[in-house]
Order: structure tokens, then sequence, then C-alpha cells
């Protein structure tokens, strides 16, 4: 990597960090506050807006000072998207928009990058099957996929500081697997990711245990468009590895979305419908502090980012085992915990059976 652009990503960092200070002042002002009741985890009054300040210095970076490193076309396709989705969100902040507002902002977002970035799959190919061409499904599958992403880092940013780190550790794995494994043409595509990570390295102390300022509905839905469409751009000719390396990486996310979905059907409750029964709020049930519950968390994102780092280096058949071995074990911690609930732990409950019928057995 150049020394100048090695440079700009500092610079990046340091404008986000002096930049938060004065959007925690204007998000004060403007009544962008989140203020404590029965589902939030804040004892006082706590300013939200902080994304601003990273889609400000994610901007001037990639507008300025890594603006040689950009094909015009790509960045003023995806600054639209990005405006759209921030000025959504800075709604939502101040006003707090129904779930079908939210929506129908991220939905235009999509849209205009789709058309105007051309951001969109347009085929996959899956091992011993071959290639399956898109075409019209090639609009509503990523309209899908953007929406989907927004609205998985919108969920887990319910503690200091969680979504921003495990979206440093998606996007830092993401950047990597991009730069070195998967051979992207592309390399303005990694670039504007470490520009992001940047940005989002410089909020983070004012956002970590105990915080100062939340990303809010502008910050989690931007870092979730963003996402989305980097990892679009490695998905627009899809093969097995390319689908699945994203997918792993927002594990986190991903898992905690899914099974929010499941228990909210298992319980005959709206999709939409709030809870306290997310990945951060069993596991400080179970005891754990706030910020051991962060951290935590931050490791199991690790994890996947190791496990996603896998695939590149796996053959084909390597690749299904991998993927159905991190599918049980996933189901397993997810029903140690009870993230869909106490009394639903099919997989344990079979391994039980087995356990005892083996033992039992054995004894004879």
């Amino acid at each position: 990597m150049k020394f100048e652009i090695i440079v700009s990503l500092f610079a990046t960092m340091i404008i986000s960090a002096v930049l938060t200070p004065f959007i925690r002042r204007f998000a004060f002002k403007i009544g962008a506050v989140d203020k404590p009741n029965r589902r939030r985890v804040n004892k006082i009054p706590m300013p939200t807006l902080g994304g601003l300040a990273i889609f400000i210095a994610f901007t001037f970076s990639t507008m300025f000072l890594l603006r040689d490193q950009m094909p015009t076309q790509q960045l003023w396709g995806l600054f639209g998207g990005e405006c759209i989705i921030v000025a959504e969100g800075m709604i939502d902040d101040v006003y707090e928009l129904k779930p079908h507002q939210k929506v129908i902002g991220q939905l235009l977002a999509a849209l205009e990058v789709y058309f105007v970035a051309e951001v969109r799959m347009r085929y996959i190919t899956l091992p011993f099957i071959g290639t399956w061409h898109l075409g019209l499904l090639a609009l509503p599958i990523t309209l899908l996929w953007i929406v989907a992403i927004v609205n998985a880092i919108n969920l887990i940013d319910g503690l200091d500081g969680l979504a921003t780190g495990v979206s440093i550790i998606a996007l830092t794995t993401t950047g990597i697997t991009g730069l070195f494994f998967l051979n992207l043409a592309n390399t303005w595509v990694a670039i504007m990711i470490f520009a992001l990570v940047a940005a989002m390295v410089g909020f983070l102390p004012y956002n970590f245990f105990p915080a100062r300022i939340y990303l809010g509905d502008t910050g989690a839905q931007f870092i979730g468009f963003m996402i989305a469409c980097f990892s679009l751009y490695g998905l627009k000719n899809v093969t097995f590895i390319s689908v699945i390396i994203p997918v792993i990486i927002l594990g986190v996310p991903i898992t905690d979305t899914v099974y929010a979905m499941i228990r909210r059907i298992l319980n005959r409750q709206p999709i939409s419908h709030a809870d306290k029964h997310h990945l951060h709020h069993r596991l400080m049930q179970l005891g754990l502090t706030h910020r051991q519950t962060v951290l935590v968390i931050y490791g199991i994102a690790l994890i996947f980012s190791f496990i996603a780092l896998l695939y590149p280096l796996s053959t084909i058949w390597g690749s299904v085992l991998l993927t159905v071995a991190i599918m049980i074990g996933l189901e397993l911690f997810v029903e140690a915990i009870g993230l869909v609930g106490s009394n639903r732990q099919p997989l344990l409950h079979w391994i039980k059976r087995i356990v005892k019928q083996f033992t039992s057995k054995t004894s004879d």
C-alpha cells in the first residue's frame, strides 16, 4: 500500500476523532438524544448522531484525500446512496421513525446505488450445479441483501461500542480478503473499506463503554449500508466462496437477526417487535457486565473473521465441511445461551438423549 494512502487513512482517523465532540454538542442542540427507558441500557440522556462524524470524515477522505484512487462514477454513485441513508437516519434519531418508514428510506438508498453505482448481483455460480443468471431477480435480491445487512447492524447497536467494534472487525476482514485473497481488480474498494475503518476507529474511543455518544440510527444504518455495498462489489459474479465469506464475516449481526426473527415467529410476535433477548441482552442476563459483554462479542466476531480467512485456502469440499461445522457449533452456542428461548434447545436435547442412551448401555 502506498505511503500516501496510509497517511490519508491516519488523517481520516484524526478528523473523525476531532469532529465527534462537535457532533455531540450538535446532537444535543437538535434533540437527537436517547432518553432512558425500559428498553435502553443508558441511565442518563445520551446524544446520538455519532455516525455523522464517521460519515463526514469518510466522505472527506474519499472525496479529497483519496480522490485519485476512486473512479468517478462509483464514488458519486455511492455518495448519493450514502446521503439518502444518512438523512433518513438523522430524521429517525430526532423524530423516531416507524419501522416501515425506515425501510422505505433504506430501499431508496439501495435503488440509488443499484442504478447509479451499479452495485448489484448479476449471477451465481454454485459448486456441483453451475451458473445461474439472475436476470430480473438481480434487483430484488440486491435490495433484499442491502436492507437485511442495514437492519442486522442496526439490531446489534444495543451496547456501548458494540456495533462500532464489530463493524471494524468485519470491515477489516472484508478489506483483507478482498485485497489479498479474492484478487479483486478494483483495489479502490479495499481502500474505501479501510477509509471507513479509519473513520470508525477515530470515533470508537467516544463510543466505547462508558460511551459519551452513540452511533444512533444515522451511524448504524450508514455503516450497515456501506458494508452491504462493499460486499456486493465482491458478489457481482457470485461463487460459493465469494458469497459465504461476507456471510461468515458478518456472523454476529446475521446470527442475532436470524434468531431474533425465529424467536418472534415462534412467540407469534411481529418481526419488528422489540425485545430484550438479543445476543448482548442474553449475555448480560447470564451475569456478564456491560464491558465484558462487549468484549466477548468482539471475541466472537474475531472468531468468525478468522474462520472466513480459511475459506480462500480451502477446497470446495473443505469449505462445505467448514460451513456445516460452523452451523452446528453456532446452533449449540445459541441454544446454550437461550437466544431463542431456554425451553427451545432441540440439538442439545438430542445430544443429551444420545449420551444418555450410550452411557446406559455401557453401564449394563
